[in-house]
């Protein structure tokens, strides 16, 4: 892939009120703890994430999608009738049926030729629909497009202290199994693409490559239709160690097509934004593309993996706090349970960045 007239015009992102810690629910976890003599702090210790953070109970995601992709127009000042897409890439969704994204193009207000869908890949649906905008965008059929997206990962969460605690006849290597459910956090994410003769901020994307190394589809999955819905009580099966190994084996694959698609070297990458998993997968990530770490930012200590909106809203963090500057070239790396992987280079110059809050999305939510 290879982009000559997309530019990212804006980035949003918006962050539940309620913080939960890594403390807390071990606290909970007590009972499967105390029956397997497993040593409390051992899920920060493991993971490095502190805390994770709950949307109040009742909130769907298209509520909060709505207040994050309000705030991506919004930082853009970008007329919303010349939004041509729309593209909604969380795994979490309001319903089966119909997409998500049908609800927040209508309460957006964008246009009857904005064309509106779901696209669900795990941790990559947001970054999926970059690459579905921006090729939009490069052939001339539209002018702009939004892509959100919002994971919700309390349901997760709850089910699996409730399962853990419940089912007696668990062994520690079940437990282990489980655990890196209990690292999912919660939050949402928009990108508003526009092609570059309308951009302000010139901030390009240039392309990148995808990669699939479909054998591992198995080393980290949940139950049948449980994505969908907010009366749904997932569980999901990882081997973290297993999915570590194989999702740095595929990026290192991946690495290099990126570079040379691109005419870079690793040393001509000024800053990373990778998907936030824990410190284990950072530090074996950044060491085997030989990216420096001082070159990355991080949310997953106080945010958890937040899914498919953990890159973007990363990104829009990383801009926000002036961590990218004019210049740069940044590197997105992305890697999916699946697994997938896509990679994205782009020039960046200036940071528009929105930001929703909860209480928004509650407003509307009652309205």
């Amino acid at each position: 892939m290879y982009y000559q007239h997309v530019c990212v015009e804006s980035l949003a992102y918006t962050l539940p009120d309620e913080v939960v810690t890594s403390d807390e629910l071990e606290a909970r976890l007590a009972p499967a703890y105390q029956r397997l003599r497993l040593p409390e702090g051992r899920l920060e210790l493991m993971s490095g994430i502190a805390s994770r953070r709950f949307w109040s109970p009742g909130l769907l995601p298209g509520d909060i999608s709505v207040v994050t992709g309000e705030q991506a127009l919004l930082a853009a000042d970008f007329p919303r009738d010349r939004v041509g897409a729309l593209v909604h890439g969380s795994v979490c969704r309001d319903y089966l049926e119909p997409a998500t994204a049908a609800g927040v193009h209508a309460r957006l207000g964008l246009p009857a030729l904005c064309t509106a869908y779901d696209v669900s890949n795990a941790c990559l649906g947001l970054l999926n629909g970059i690459l579905q905008v921006a090729d939009q965008i490069e052939l001339g059929r539209i002018d702009a497009g939004l892509v959100v997206g919002t994971e919700d990962s309390r349901s997760l969460i709850e089910t699996t202290i409730a399962y853990l605690n419940r089912e007696t006849s668990l062994t520690r290597a079940d437990m282990k199994r489980a655990m890196a459910s209990l690292t999912i956090g919660s939050a949402s994410a928009a990108i508003l693409l526009v092609h570059r003769d309308l951009s302000q901020t010139g901030n390009r994307l240039l392309g990148g490559t995808c990669l699939a190394a479909t054998e591992h589809a198995a080393l980290c999955r949940s139950g049948r239709d449980e994505a969908a819905g907010g009366g749904m009580q997932p569980l999901m099966n990882t081997d973290a160690e297993e999915l570590l190994h194989q999702g740095v084996t595929a990026a290192q694959a991946c690495f290099p097509q990126f570079l040379d698609r691109l005419g870079w070297s690793a040393s001509e990458i000024d800053k990373t934004i990778c998907h936030q998993v824990g410190k284990a997968h950072r530090k074996a990530l950044l060491e085997a593309l030989d990216l420096a770490p001082e070159r990355d930012f991080t949310t997953f200590e106080v945010l958890g993996n937040t899914g498919s909106t953990a890159l973007p809203a990363t990104w829009a963090m990383a801009a926000e706090q002036g961590h990218l500057t004019a210049n740069d070239q940044v590197a997105l790396l992305g890697i999916g349970s699946g697994i997938n992987v896509i990679m994205l280079g782009m020039q960046w110059q200036q940071a528009r960045i929105g930001r929703g809050s909860e209480s928004q999305a509650l407003a509307l939510a009652t309205a």
